[in-house]
């Protein structure tokens, strides 16, 4: 109905560009909103007032002038004028009706579109390093960035989902440096673990698949491995103790068994995220390695253009990048003075990279936590001469999982979190996903197990499920009496759907392909959530309130046509937040 009215407008516009009214060289935006209050009608615009000053009238005569410019319709009512200028259209019942022959017509695509265009749009999402099992915090990530992913292809951009792979640098070299050292213990060597090391018991499972692999011929005394290295916290600095330790690991094992042990970690975490995110029915195009940017010389690549740009410079041993004149707080190192590249040498050149590859846009999901990383991703691009504008980073804060009242801790150096796969397997991934989008993602997520769980009208995923679950219901009864739906005559008969419970209805479902639009658009797959709760309120009130399975088979058939355009709408929906639409409940 937006659509059909925007086209009924900018006929309007194009007759008074006509006889000269308007310039003929303007363009106007068309904002249509659905009103409020009934009684200003289904839609208004205020097109009159921003485009009172080009035209040199004053909005409500150009008001008048554009309601008189409009076509006739056959689902237009009513149209009036209304304070200052705002024009307001009241539609006629045919108007939903049409709505409903939509959707039963469409099937899966009602609400999809072309607006995108098929332009090309990268969202990378979850990311979160390969040290461990993914965790409830990285659950959320991973549900916002494929609704926001599915989205935008329900509208018509082509959607890359890339998995960027931490399969490099420090971080993972402290992973293996504990595989190692859980490798050690089983050989029988005593020591005390490193407090910056990696704790889970996912750890002590892939030193033990080393230990049974190789049995103790890596075997080091760690006497031997720990003399000279900085001590430790309290005492020391943990930090050097870890990097003491791995410089210590690398040289007794050697290039190649290091190696070895590291890809062990990598490659066995790696897999189980791969295996959770499939689970969770998290799809990617691509898992991008980092490791693949310095195999191909594509950090030294973005090094040298930022050196041959003139904004990098040399103190204390480290190369430099002037971030700070293009905003961010201070200038940011990309080469220690050991020579290590940092990671933000490689974001660098993967960003460069993603733009190079020919995407439109490049939406990058990350964690709260990394609000300070994006002004210097963002220098940097624009040091490189890159449109920055390219680039959208949309920040998710934590999920904060609560079990009988009870925030539960979590930390993944210590071990003691809550894996994704255990949320799943305890609340299902239907309550999961649809939880974890319920919010605006920059917002705080309080995640309630007992509610998640429940069978209730508390429960909103439940909720919703169960009024698509009550329409096959219903389906079935109607085979159980030996009736028979028969959509034409539904649709003869619409005319008898003049409940306010039906009106309710009908609206709602013509809201859909707007708030998939505005939800893509966005980034915002809450929007759809608040939808198909209020949706499913509306049918739940419809079905207490009514009978479906008259006698009188023209109402009948009006009303099934009704509800199965509900159920198709609610399918649709649930289906975008990767949430299931079951039968039965």
């Amino acid at each position: 109905m937006k659509h059909l009215l925007q086209d009924l407008l900018q006929h309007s516009l194009a007759a008074l560009q006509g006889d000269g009214t308007l310039p003929g060289d303007l363009e106007a935006e068309i904002h249509l909103e659905r009103t409020r209050d009934a009684a200003h009608g289904d839609f208004a615009t205020n097109l009159a007032m921003t485009l009172c000053k080009p035209a040199g009238s004053k909005p409500r005569d150009l008001a008048g002038k554009l309601v008189a410019a409009l076509p006739p319709s056959e689902f237009v009512k009513r149209v009036e004028i209304a304070g200052p200028g705002f024009i307001n259209f009241t539609l006629t019942a045919d108007a939903w009706h049409r709505t409903l022959d939509q959707i039963l017509e469409a099937g899966d695509a009602y609400g999809r579109s072309d607006l995108g265009g098929k332009q090309p749009v990268q969202v990378e999402f979850v990311s979160a390093n390969p040290t461990g099992p993914l965790h409830v915090g990285h659950g959320r990530g991973a549900a916002y960035g494929a609704a926001v992913a599915d989205l935008l292809a329900a509208v018509g951009f082509s959607v890359h989902r890339e998995y960027y792979v931490n399969d490099a640098g420090r971080q993972m070299d402290i992973l293996a440096a504990s595989v190692y050292l859980r490798y050690l213990e089983l050989c029988g060597e005593e020591f005390a673990f490193p407090s910056n090391g990696y704790k889970g018991d996912y750890v002590w499972d892939i030193g033990a698949t080393l230990h049974r692999n190789h049995g103790d011929a890596w075997r080091v005394s760690t006497d031997e491995l720990y003399a000279d290295v900085p001590a430790d916290a309290p005492e020391g600095d943990k930090e050097a103790h870890i990097d003491g330790l791995i410089a210590r690991i690398q040289s007794r094992l050697g290039p190649e068994r290091y190696r070895e042990v590291f890809d062990a970690g990598l490659n066995e975490i790696l897999a189980n995220i791969r295996q959770d995110l499939k689970e969770f029915g998290v799809e990617y195009d691509e898992w991008f390695s980092e490791r693949s940017l310095t195999e191909q010389s594509l950090v030294e690549a973005a090094i040298a253009r930022l050196q041959e740009a003139g904004y990098l410079y040399q103190q204390e041993g480290a190369t430099w990048f002037r971030s700070t004149d293009f905003g961010d707080e201070k200038d940011r190192v990309v080469v220690r003075d050991n020579g290590q590249k940092t990671y933000f040498a490689s974001d660098i050149a993967y960003h460069m990279n993603k733009l190079e590859r020919g995407f439109a846009r490049v939406i990058d999901v990350w964690g709260a936590d990394h609000h300070g990383y994006v002004p210097r991703v963002k220098a940097a691009l624009q040091a490189l001469g890159d449109d920055i504008d390219r680039l959208d980073v949309l920040l998710v804060q934590f999920a904060i999982l609560y079990r009988g009242g009870e925030k539960v801790q979590m930390s993944t150096r210590s071990g003691e979190f809550v894996t994704l796969r255990e949320l799943r397997q305890e609340v299902g991934n239907d309550a999961a996903r649809f939880f974890y989008v319920m919010r605006k993602c920059e917002q705080h997520l309080d995640f309630d197990l007992d509610l998640a769980k429940s069978q209730s009208s508390d429960n909103p995923v439940y909720y919703i499920q169960y009024a698509h679950a009550r329409v096959c219901s219903v389906l079935r009864q109607m085979q159980e009496k030996g009736m028979q739906w028969d959509r034409a005559r539904g649709r003869e008969h619409l005319h008898l759907l003049h409940e306010s419970h039906e009106q309710s209805l009908m609206i709602n479902l013509s809201r859909y392909p707007e708030v998939v639009e505005t939800a893509a658009l966005n980034h915002e797959p809450h929007q759809l959530a608040h939808y198909l709760r209020d949706l499913a309120n509306d049918f739940h009130t419809y079905y207490n309130a009514h009978q479906f399975l008259v006698g009188d088979e023209k109402l009948r058939d009006a009303r099934l046509n009704l509800i199965l355009a509900t159920r198709q709408v609610i399918a649709n929906g649930l289906g975008l937040l990767g949430v299931s639409a079951p039968e039965s409940m």
